[in-house]
């Protein structure tokens, strides 16, 4: 019976193969999850973007004004990566109703979204972040009349 010798350097490159592989795809996936850490990290305004949904409040009783259950969208604006977009929905009979889109900047250190229409009353959207919340006014007539009071709460993708 003869017995067949393997050189031992490849025996040692045959087993540690297997572990390099391993090795190698820990090192690979650690460095995707950093990655993905650092972009959302590296983006100030991920902290803002997303669905929220709560109450729009009239603040003149004798204005046309109503008081809405809203969604908002926010996302970042394809066209201008610099601001933001919030698309706006009233909840009526349980569907959601687009009511319009509104151009916004967000300043992550005041945590602070502002967004402007301007039309002939020049309204201005101002919002604060805390948590899961956005608290925010309307105010038209070139900020001399406060018009609505929003409260929005994040809402979580299932």
């Amino acid at each position: 019976m003869s017995s067949a010798l393997i050189p031992r350097k490849s025996v040692v490159l045959f087993v540690l193969r297997p572990c390099s592989a391993s090795i190698l795809a820990g090192i690979f996936l650690f460095s995707c999850s950093l990655a993905t850490a650092q972009s959302k990290a590296s983006d100030p305004a991920a902290e803002i973007l997303g669905t929220w949904e709560g109450e729009s409040k009239c603040t003149v009783p004798s204005s046309p004004c109503r008081d809405e259950h809203v969604v908002y969208e926010i996302a970042v604006e394809k066209t201008v990566t610099s601001s933001l977009k919030l698309d706006a929905r009233k909840i009526v009979n349980g569907d959601r109703q687009f009511m319009g889109t509104l151009r916004c900047d967000y300043n992550p250190s005041k945590r602070n979204l502002s967004c402007t229409f301007r039309n002939k009353d020049y309204d201005d959207w101002e919002y604060t972040l805390s948590g899961d919340t956005l608290q925010g006014t309307l105010t038209i007539d070139g900020g001399k009349t406060l018009y609505r009071r929003i409260s929005v709460k994040r809402q979580r993708t299932r």
